[in-house]
């Protein structure tokens, strides 16, 4: 278990998995929210675009942090044949993306942002998974049944798709669902030393 050394952990992000992950961590911590329009350089790849997020995030933060916080953001992005496939906006995204990704490996890349009010770190993990042949059919039936429009790449790896469609994964395994567990655990080791 981890001793915080009277650090307080802030995880801006609504996801429900994220939260989970820091419980069963043993991590306690706040939730604070703050809207940030998602928007990246054109020209920024693979994980320049997940620390570049991550670090959008908490720059919404700027100015609000007591000392002893230790803030988390952090974003995950899909890379496949050098594009980044977001969040699908509706059914129709949501297909065009699974189907590409179908028969083929893309990198899931999560960068994790710790901000403190005198620091800021950004650390990144690339996990390599790689999807069966997905029918037609399949993809509709796990789009309509899951509604998979809150996740990069239009899918989450612990749902129905995960668990029949993926054929091999090469890395973190909570770095798809969205969080690199292990590397999040690290670096808040060495920085409540």
């Amino acid at each position: 278990m981890l001793d915080l050394n009277n650090h307080s952990i802030i995880l801006a992000s609504g996801s429900p998995r994220r939260h989970q992950f820091l419980k069963e961590m043993g991590l306690p911590f706040e939730v604070r929210l703050k809207s940030v329009d998602e928007v990246y350089p054109p020209e920024l790849v693979g994980s320049q675009i997940s620390d570049y997020l991550a670090k959008l995030k908490a720059d919404a933060f700027e100015g609000s942090l007591e000392a002893g916080e230790i803030l988390i953001t952090s974003d995950t992005v899909v890379w496949h044949n050098s594009v980044s496939l977001a969040k699908a906006a509706d059914a129709k995204e949501a297909f065009e993306m699974l189907n590409a990704l179908s028969g083929d490996w893309h990198e899931v890349i999560t960068s994790v942002c710790f901000t403190t009010s005198s620091s800021q770190k950004v650390v990144h993990q690339v996990t390599k998974v790689k999807f069966r042949e997905l029918s037609d059919e399949e993809i509709h039936y796990y789009i309509n049944n899951f509604k998979p429009y809150d996740k990069a790449g239009a899918y989450g790896i612990q749902e129905w798709i995960g668990l029949t469609g993926i054929e091999e994964i090469k890395g973190s395994y909570p770095n798809v669902v969205g969080l690199p567990t292990q590397l999040v655990y690290k670096t808040l080791i060495e920085m409540v030393k």
